[in-house]
């Protein structure tokens, strides 16, 4: 397994296709739920619930003693599409073969149910739902994404600690609220009374909201534009910080084509110190996950070069540094390594 990949991007950096629609869901099988730590082979119990404690896929979510989990299956993957535009939907993938997969979601579980509904969880058993790995390229399990407003943001991949899934957790709580989504569930989890009635969304900052409608309508120059008139009258803002960092991002990748993607990667190949090119590999990697080989892209291209192409490289970094999040320990290190080239 690999270590934690990614953090929480813009969604529409992320990918810009909504997975509505985009998943056969036809021909899906029931399968057990996850493994629990103890039991690497999966087997459950009789009465229908794992070593672990938590049912078989298909019970109720109530029924995991975590009512904000709730195993994803062929009848609930678009009702979770939906809820996601009111809270993020954590996605944990995992399969019965892998022994890693249960312990994930055990301590997702009881992650999830510390941030008092603002989250809602969802276990994904890969063998029976094929079409949503192929969806989220999921290459290993157990493996974390979330969506937001329908739309896949990579976590990580593999086993993480309990302070670095919250610190991931706390960014895609900043990505959501910049795009709109700052509900709540309640006690009684997705679909009850009690959430339904918790869910509703409270208003944004004017030039939040400016910022939001924009983005949905792909305007992210107008967004950028409201974020900054928001940090003009409140420079102390860290979210209209954070999000005009992100919708800068997402403008500059907007207009790319596969093609341009790979002419921009084979560029930045032949020319390391071709600044542009650089800095656009850079913001490929940061939206797509790789966050750590974006961040080391632009700090070693500042340690090679000097004059007004370095500090357009320090400055793009920062940017960067405001979407990745600067609590983030791959930002911390990024600073160390940018310390020793400039010191």
């Amino acid at each position: 397994m690999t270590s934690p990949a990614s953090r929480p991007v813009p969604p529409a950096a992320a990918n810009p296709h909504n997975l509505r629609g985009a998943v056969d869901l036809s021909s899906l099988k029931q399968r057990p739920a996850p493994p629990s730590a103890g039991d690497p082979a999966g087997g459950a119990p009789a009465g229908g619930a794992t070593a672990g404690g938590a049912p078989a896929a298909g019970a109720e979510p109530a029924a995991h003693g975590h009512p904000l989990r709730v195993d994803v299956t062929e009848a609930n993957f678009q009702e979770l599409v939906e809820l996601s535009g009111t809270v993020p939907v954590v996605i944990a993938l995992w399969a019965a073969y892998s022994p890693g997969s249960g312990q994930l979601v055990e301590s997702l579980e009881q992650i999830v149910d510390s941030y008092d509904g603002r989250l809602v969880l969802g276990a994904a058993d890969i063998e029976a739902f094929p079409q949503l790995a192929q969806a989220f390229a999921v290459q290993a399990v157990p493996t974390a994404v979330a969506l937001v407003k329908g739309q896949p943001v990579p976590l990580f991949q593999g086993g993480a600690e309990e302070q670095q899934v919250r610190s991931l957790l706390d960014e895609l709580l900043k990505v959501a609220a910049a795009n709109g989504v700052t509900g709540r569930i309640g006690a009684g989890g997705p679909g009850s009374s009690e959430g339904a009635a918790e869910a509703a969304l409270p208003p944004l900052p004017p030039l939040h909201q400016a910022a939001f409608d924009a983005i949905e309508a792909g305007d992210y120059a107008a967004a950028a534009a409201a974020y900054r008139q928001a940090l003009n009258e409140m420079p102390a803002d860290a979210d209209a910080k954070a999000g005009l960092a992100q919708v800068e991002l997402m403008g500059r990748l907007q207009p790319l084509s596969a093609a341009d993607t790979e002419e921009l990667r084979q560029k930045a190949a032949d020319e390391p110190d071709n600044l542009d090119a650089q800095l656009g590999v850079a913001d490929l990697d940061v939206a797509g996950g790789h966050v750590e080989d974006g961040l080391g892209r632009v700090v070693a291209f500042i340690g090679r070069n000097f004059g007004p192409e370095r500090e357009t490289a320090r400055v793009r970094l920062l940017e960067l540094f405001d979407v990745v999040g600067t609590a983030d320990p791959r930002v911390a290190k990024a600073r160390q390594n940018l310390a020793r080239v400039l010191f």
